[in-house]
C-alpha cells in the first residue's frame, strides 16, 4: 500500500499534466481556427459588397442586375465609372449590412481607390489606415479596389471564443480540485488509519499492564502463605484497588472523549478562584517533579484571577498540562507557570517547561482527538492522545483561547487566556 499510493498519485498528476498540455494545445487550435473563420467571414463580406455595389450601380442604369454581362469590358468599365453617383452613405450602409450578414457586428472605416486615383471614403478614413485594411477589387480591370478597416477591440479573436475557452477552463479547475480533495481525503483518511493503530497500541498497553499485575495479585492471594498473613492479603488488595482505579481512569477518558464527539460538554459555571486552582495542581505533581530533581516555578502575577467557569474542567485542564509537561520532560524538569491580566477583560495562563518539545507537523495536529508524536512502539510517555484534545474543548467552551510555542529539544510553552468575571 505504501508503494501503491504514491505511484497512483504520479500517475494522476501526470495524467492531470497531459490533460492540461492538451487543454492549452486545443486553445491554441480554436483562437487559430476562429481567427482563420474571421477572415472567411470579411472575405465573404467582400464578395457580398462588391455584388451589391454592381446590382446597385445596375439598377441606376435601368439594367437588370441579373442579366448584366459584367465580364464585357466596355460595359463594366461603364457602369463603375458611374459609383460617384452613390453616396458614400449608401455605400456605408451596403458595407454595414454585408458586416452583420456574415455576423461581424464591429465599427467599420471604408476607402475605394477608382479608375482615375480619386478616393470615395468614410468621414473617418485615414491614411494610416491602408495598412491594416482588408482589400478587395471589385472591378474585374482591377481599377475599382476596396480598402475595409475593421475597428477590432483588443483581444476581439479571443473574446469570440470566451465562453469556450471559459468553460474548458472551468473544468479543468474542478477536475484539478476534485483530484485535490481527493488526495487530501486519501492522506486524511491515511492519517486516521495510523492513529487509530497508535490508539489500540497504547489502549492495549494501558490496560494490559494492570491486567497482569492484578494477575499476579490474585494469583498471590491464592498462595497459603499469604493466605495466612492479613498484612499480605491487604497489600495485595491494595494493589487490586489501585489497579482497578487506574483502569477505570482510562475508560473514564475514553467516555470522555466520546462525550466531546457528541458535543455534550456541559458546564456549571461560578466563579473560580484561578490562582488556587493552580496552586493545588502544582502540589500535585510536585513530589514527582522532586523525585526527579525538577522545580516548579509559580509567578502568579495577576491582579485579577477570579473568572468564571466550570471548576471542576477547568482544574481537570491545568492538570493535564501540568502532568504532560512532567512526562514530556527527559531530566531535571523546570515547570514555570505565570499569570497575567495586562489586558483588563482576560486572564493569562503561561505554562512552560523545558521539556522535549515539539516538531511544527506535531504542533499543527496536537489538539485533534488520538493524536500523539510517533514514537514507533515505544510507549515511554503512556496516554490515549487524548488530553490536549480535551484541554481545547473545554478552553474553547469558556470561550477562551489557548496557543503553543515549542522547539524540538527546548520545551514548549501553552498560553491560555479566558474571559475574566
Amino acid at each position: 500500500m505504501k508503494k501503491v499510493f504514491p505511484s497512483i498519485i504520479i500517475l494522476i498528476t501526470l495524467s492531470l499534466i497531459g490533460l492540461m498540455l492538451l487543454q492549452m494545445s486545443w486553445i491554441q487550435n480554436v483562437l487559430t481556427v476562429q481567427n482563420q473563420k474571421y477572415v472567411g467571414d470579411l472575405t465573404n463580406t467582400c464578395i457580398g459588397i462588391s455584388k451589391d455595389l454592381r446590382d446597385r450601380l445596375a439598377q441606376r442604369q435601368g439594367f437588370n442586375p441579373e442579366t448584366v454581362s459584367w465580364e464585357n469590358q466596355d460595359v463594366s468599365r461603364y457602369l463603375w465609372e458611374q459609383l460617384s453617383n452613390i453616396s458614400t452613405e449608401e455605400i456605408s450602409n451596403i458595407i454595414g449590412d454585408e458586416l452583420e450578414r456574415n455576423h461581424i457586428n464591429l465599427d467599420f472605416e471604408f476607402a475605394i481607390i477608382t479608375s482615375n486615383l480619386n478616393t470615395i471614403n468614410s468621414s473617418g478614413f485615414t491614411p494610416e489606415m491602408y495598412n491594416n485594411s482588408f482589400e478587395r477589387i471589385l472591378s474585374p480591370d482591377g481599377n475599382y479596389v476596396l480598402h475595409l478597416y475593421i475597428i477590432k477591440p483588443k483581444n476581439y479573436i479571443l473574446r469570440r471564443t470566451a465562453w469556450m475557452i471559459s468553460a474548458s477552463v472551468l473544468f479543468t479547475i474542478i477536475i484539478i480540485s476534485a483530484f485535490a480533495v481527493t488526495v487530501r481525503t486519501v492522506f486524511r483518511q491515511k492519517q486516521l488509519s495510523e492513529i487509530k493503530s497508535d490508539f489500540i497500541n497504547n489502549m492495549t498497553h494501558e490496560f494490559k499492564t494492570p491486567l497482569a499485575t492484578i494477575s499476579l495479585a490474585v494469583d498471590a492471594l491464592g498462595n497459603n502463605k499469604v493466605q495466612s498473613r492479613p498484612d499480605q492479603i491487604n497489600y495485595y488488595t491494595g494493589i487490586i484497588k489501585d489497579e482497578n482505579k487506574r483502569m477505570h481512569k482510562q475508560v473514564e477518558k475514553i467516555l470522555q472523549a466520546a462525550q466531546l464527539d457528541a458535543e455534550n460538554l456541559e458546564l456549571k459555571l461560578q466563579t473560580v478562584d484561578a490562582h488556587q486552582v493552580i496552586r493545588n495542581a502544582a502540589a500535585n505533581i510536585l513530589l514527582l517533579v522532586e523525585d526527579k530533581n525538577g522545580t516548579v516555578e509559580q509567578n502568579l502575577n495577576a491582579k485579577k484571577y477570579f473568572i468564571k467557569a466550570d471548576e471542576v474542567h477547568f482544574s481537570n485542564i491545568i492538570a493535564n498540562l501540568l502532568d504532560n509537561a512532567v512526562k514530556y520532560s527527559k531530566e531535571k524538569p523546570k515547570i514555570i507557570i505565570n499569570t497575567s491580566d495586562n489586558n483588563s477583560k482576560n486572564l493569562t495562563i503561561q505554562i512552560k517547561d523545558n521539556g522535549i518539545g515539539m516538531s511544527k507537523e506535531t504542533i499543527c495536529h496536537i489538539f485533534e482527538k488520538f493524536y500523539r508524536a510517533h514514537t514507533g512502539n515505544l510507549h515511554n510517555v503512556k496516554g490515549f492522545g487524548l488530553g490536549l484534545s480535551y484541554v481545547k474543548s473545554v478552553v474553547d467552551a469558556h470561550n477562551g483561547k489557548i496557543k503553543v510555542d515549542s522547539n524540538v529539544g527546548k520545551g514548549s510553552t501553552f498560553t491560555l487566556e479566558f474571559p475574566m468575571t
